[in-house]
């Protein structure tokens, strides 16, 4: 996994994580949601990438 992959899945995670408080406390339901989905696919991209990187090695 590349620098620039890693900082990019730790921004997306982050903007996730910022969704859902915004959500949490303005209780808008739809924000968590997209919250939670941008974190989760930020996850999912990390998994993928600590896979290609399993089998380069």
């Amino acid at each position: 996994m590349s620098a620039a992959d890693k900082i990019q899945n730790a921004a997306e995670d982050l903007k996730g994580k910022a969704k859902e408080a915004l959500g949490n406390l303005t209780n808008d339901d739809s924000k968590v949601a997209e919250g939670k989905a941008d974190q989760a696919k930020a996850d999912a991209k990390k998994a993928g990438e600590n896979v290609k990187d399993a089998f380069k090695h």
